[in-house]
């Protein structure tokens, strides 16, 4: 019967350590629990955040192509009205240019007759100036004939 008391003992020793072991492991496996709940809690606050952000930046997002869609609207409609002032400044320009260009024609026109016209008198001051100055050889050839003559007279 002690033999049986002991083999009891020991079974009920053997129970207990094997209830503290369970125990133990139940502790840890809360613990683990605990510490995964806590993981899993971080993770879902981490991805609603970054669900938030990813949220807020898809509006910027749209808010920017909305943005630069205008801009370009802009842009362009800027530009086509840049472009018709300039196509219109060149119209002006270029019948401007027209008419300097017919002035300057008339201009070199007009200069040429005035230089042929100077030309012209240029050569009638010549022609008059030896004219004058045959006039003066002979008007003095006849002034020394007169004096001659009357010498002669005045002798005779």
């Amino acid at each position: 019967l002690e033999g049986s008391v002991h083999t009891m003992q020991a079974e009920i020793d053997d129970m207990l350590h094997q209830a503290k072991n369970s125990e133990e492991k139940a502790k840890k496996a809360m613990v683990d629990a605990a510490r995964l709940a806590d993981e899993l809690r971080a993770e879902q606050d981490h991805t609603d955040t970054q669900s938030k952000a990813k949220r807020a930046l898809e509006s910027q997002l749209g808010e920017l192509e909305v943005r630069i869609n205008e801009a370009s609207e802009t842009a362009m409609h800027g530009g086509r009205t840049a472009m018709a002032k300039l196509e219109s400044r060149i119209k002006e320009l270029e019948i401007e240019l027209g008419v300097i260009q017919s002035r300057t024609s008339e201009n070199t026109k007009c200069n040429q007759k005035s230089e042929r016209k100077i030309k012209e008198l240029q050569f009638q001051l010549e022609e008059d100036t030896k004219n004058q100055d045959r006039m003066s050889d002979l008007a003095t050839k006849l002034q020394a004939k007169i004096k001659t003559y009357k010498k002669q007279i005045e002798e005779a």
